[in-house]
């Protein structure tokens, strides 16, 4: 589930939504309150996606501990430093945007170390991105990081499928499909069904002309038998002697 709130304070919105099942929660421009976003909690126990674009941070340590983030954006804030709590918190970070940040040494960064499962790392428009070999040096400090600014140790592009979060797309492309599919197989039973009732209604239409035509058959028969049955009398009584016959008719 994904829930997006741009330029506001989050607080109650927040509050009153099922908080487990928010998997990717975005807050670009919400206006944070002494470094806290007000309503994002530790309650978003399955989160794996957070943005917090320009929202006014100067630190990460008010933060709360998500165990299941992979992906967190924090472009255009103003934090210089504190990304201690980093790895504490967000034990299974795989990316992590800090652009356009005060961050002017690569000591800042030392932190990150301890970011095991950290693959990409985005620093433009900071300044410790002007320092002479900077890109050595981070991959030096960052041995397990793969790519830095959308690049990796030999200036080979990051792919388009590690910017997003592993398993978080896959899974909701997944689900489309099967719900695709789902709907195919409804449309083709209800064709199937359709066809199958129109099948019987043209049995139903042949049965009841067949019917039709027996009973005027039997109808014709059956009226011819009543004639014949009165003329052998008469020509039985003719042959008695001539005697006068007398046909009593019930009505």
């Amino acid at each position: 589930m994904l829930v997006k709130i741009n330029k506001s304070r989050v607080g109650s919105m927040l509050v009153k939504k099922p908080l487990d099942i928010v998997r990717e929660l975005v807050l670009d421009n919400c206006k944070s309150n002494d470094g806290k976003i007000e309503g994002l909690t530790a309650e978003f126990v399955n989160l794996e996606f957070l943005s917090l674009i320009n929202v006014g941070l100067i630190s990460v340590s008010n933060l709360p501990k998500l165990p299941k983030l992979k992906k967190l954006e924090l472009s255009d804030n103003r934090i210089y430093g504190g990304l201690d709590m980093l790895a504490e918190k967000l034990p299974n970070l795989t990316h992590l945007n800090l652009s356009g940040n005060k961050l002017k040494d690569i000591s800042t960064l030392e932190p990150l170390k301890k970011l095991d499962c950290l693959k990409s790392l985005d620093l433009f428009n900071c300044e410790v991105t002007n320092l002479n070999d900077y890109r050595e040096s981070v991959f030096r400090l960052l041995p397990q990081l793969t790519y830095l600014d959308g690049y990796d140790r030999e200036d080979g592009e990051a792919p388009d499928s590690d910017a997003e979060v592993d398993g978080v797309d896959e899974e909701e492309e997944d689900e489309e499909g099967e719900d695709e599919e789902d709907e195919e197989d409804e449309d083709g039973e209800e064709e199937e069904f359709d066809e199958e009732e129109d099948e019987d209604e043209d049995e139903d239409v042949e049965g009841e002309e067949d019917e039709d035509e027996v009973s005027g058959e039997e109808e014709e028969f059956g009226h011819d038998g009543e004639v014949d049955e009165d003329e052998e009398d008469e020509d039985e009584d003719e042959d008695e002697g001539g005697s006068e016959a007398y046909i009593l008719v019930l009505n």
